[in-house]
Order: C-alpha cells, then sequence, then structure tokens
C-alpha cells in the first residue's frame, strides 16, 4: 500500500511539473503554486501599462512613454516590411525616430537610464493594410490618452519637471497629427 501510495504521489508530482512547465511558470521547491513570468509581452507596457498604473512616478511616466514611441516605431516598421511602403506609415515611422530620440534627451537630462528598446517583442501584426491603418489609429488614441494622463498628473506641475512636461505635449500633439493622418487613409477603405 505504501509503494502504490509514494508511486501516484510521484506520478501527480511529475505532473504538475509538467503542468507548470507548459505554462510558463515554475514549481516551487516548497510544493506552492507561484506564476513566474517569463514572457516580457505577457505583461503590460507602453500605453497599456499607463492607463493601468495608479499614481505614476514622472520615471514611470517616462518609461511608458518611451516603450510606447519604441512600440510605435518597432510597428510601424514591421507594417512597412510586410506590405510595402505606404503612407503614412513611412512618414510616421521616422517621426517615432525622433520622439525617442527627445525621449532620450531627457532621460539624459535627468541622469535616468534609458529603458532597453524592446518594441518588437510587442507588435502583432495585422493581417492587411486595413487593419494596419485600424491598428495605427488605436495606437495613436492610446498614446494620446497616455499623454492626457500624464499631462494631468501634480508631478508636472512645477518646474522641477517642466521639460518632461513641455515633452509630453509635443508628443501628444504629434500623436494628433498622426491620428488624422491614419483616419484620413482610412478613409480609403471604407
Amino acid at each position: 500500500m505504501k509503494k502504490g501510495f509514494l508511486a501516484l504521489l510521484m506520478v501527480v508530482m511529475v505532473s504538475a511539473g509538467m503542468v507548470f512547465a507548459q505554462a510558463n511558470m515554475e514549481m516551487p521547491a516548497d510544493g506552492t503554486a507561484a506564476v513566474v513570468a517569463t514572457n516580457d509581452s505577457a505583461t503590460a507596457w507602453g500605453a497599456a501599462a499607463a492607463q493601468a498604473a495608479q499614481n505614476p512616478s514622472v520615471e514611470d511616466m517616462l518609461r511608458y512613454a518611451i516603450e510606447d514611441e519604441y512600440l510605435a516605431h518597432a510597428e510601424y516598421e514591421a507594417i512597412l516590411a510586410q506590405f510595402g511602403t505606404q503612407r503614412p506609415f513611412s512618414n510616421i515611422v521616422q517621426s517615432e525616430v525622433q520622439h525617442i530620440s527627445m525621449l532620450t534627451d531627457v532621460y539624459d537630462a535627468h541622469g535616468i537610464a534609458v529603458p532597453e528598446d524592446k518594441g518588437a517583442e510587442h507588435v502583432v501584426m495585422p493581417a492587411d493594410i486595413k487593419e494596419a491603418l485600424e491598428t495605427g489609429v488605436q495606437a495613436e488614441i492610446d498614446n494620446i490618452a497616455m499623454y492626457e494622463k500624464f499631462l494631468d498628473s501634480e508631478l508636472l506641475s512645477g518646474s522641477e519637471y517642466a521639460d518632461v512636461k513641455d515633452l509630453f505635449i509635443q508628443l501628444r500633439d504629434a500623436s494628433k497629427n498622426h491620428l488624422s493622418a491614419f483616419q484620413n487613409a482610412l478613409k480609403r477603405y471604407q
């Protein structure tokens, strides 16, 4: 009886280990179940993370902003690679490079390390150019909402972060222009 119980226990433990491995989780040594994220794309990033954040610090805001700009750049590059030179992607992708550069300058001015560009890990490829334009519209709407949220923060009301506030205004306004370009291009498909 004791041997049968031990054999059954071993089967259960091995099976549990395989389930945890298939789910990208680790089974802790103490036998408790704990989820361990092993895929960065499974976590909120950029504007999505910003919208979920409660009372983000200025450093958090800068991180979400650069993540979202990295994502837009990577997404628009992937769309151009997949569908060829398409406006407005071909114009806007260059703006994203400029936005990243502007954010990098603010990071440097405040002595904050610039996060690594992992935008390509978060790209979801659209099926066709119409869907790509719809994706662009939604990305810019989310980007604008993110900057609006940041601009409402009391943390940006003082002079210490006036440069950050000014940059967020510039980036929000650029996203409004991008949104308009995507919406106009999308009209061809309606």
